[in-house]
């Protein structure tokens, strides 16, 4: 039978957010099925509110798509990370095991929802703001939603690991944890950028149709697309 959550679980979700070592440590060595669980359905609640608000510029089909894509992005980069951020903290003096590295990227994931989520009504505002894809200004309107939502996950992503920073200064010195999280920075960016080529359209383009993936997943990639994006918006 379904029920809700422990209180104490919810009270976790703040303590992570504001970053205090003692509790996250507790956190990364709970081994509660039910506790990383509740962590998955943070990061399908937050990134999938955050998601359909993404996607309704184009259509209401393309929001439900972009509402499930974007957790499914999430735990998909989270996966493919966990192997090479575990070999990086090794190589890096980092003092964690490849469980606790793995502990560690899930709940960095976990803050990044929670800050999406509350995102949304800023995204909802954005969609509101910008020409809509029935007027002659739509590809502005792409443009400005793109390089709108690229900001703001990129910022959400930045955070959440920045509060884990005190987490590897624990375990580390000052200038491995800082070179462990920047490793991890850019493993994320690269991996969690192109998966995101790969998975689109997330936004879905004016000329084309509202599909779950694009037809040609492969071809070019997500830097290319958002250089295009700033390009449209100086003409």
């Amino acid at each position: 039978m379904f029920s809700l959550p422990p209180k104490s679980y919810f009270r976790r979700l703040k303590t992570l957010c504001l970053g205090r070592v003692a509790e996250i440590e507790a956190m990364m060595a709970d081994g509660s099925p039910r506790w990383w669980l509740f962590c998955g359905f943070v990061i399908l609640t937050g990134c999938g509110l955050y998601g359909t608000s993404v996607g309704l510029w184009r259509s209401p089909l393309q929001s439900l798509f972009t509402g499930v894509k974007i957790p499914l992005l999430i735990f998909i980069t989270c996966a493919g990370n966990a192997a090479l951020n575990g070999m990086l903290g090794q190589m890096l003096g980092a003092g964690l095991s490849f469980r606790q590295t793995s502990a560690a990227i899930v709940l960095s994931f976990v803050t990044a929802a929670c800050i999406l989520g509350a995102f949304s009504p800023l995204a909802f505002f954005v969609l509101l703001s910008t020409p809509p894809l029935a007027s002659a200004g739509q590809a502005a309107g792409h443009s400005i939603t793109l390089l709108t939502h690229v900001a703001l996950i990129a910022y959400a992503g930045i955070i959440a690991n920045l509060r884990l920073l005190a987490v590897l200064r624990h375990f580390a010195g000052g200038r491995v944890a800082l070179a462990t999280l920047i490793a991890w920075l850019g493993g994320n960016l690269l991996l969690g950028a192109q998966l995101s080529w790969v998975l689109r359209p997330f936004i879905g383009s004016p000329g084309l149709p509202v599909q779950f993936l694009r037809d040609d997943p492969l071809r070019g990639n997500f830097f290319e697309a958002v250089w295009a994006a700033i390009q449209r918006l100086n003409q």
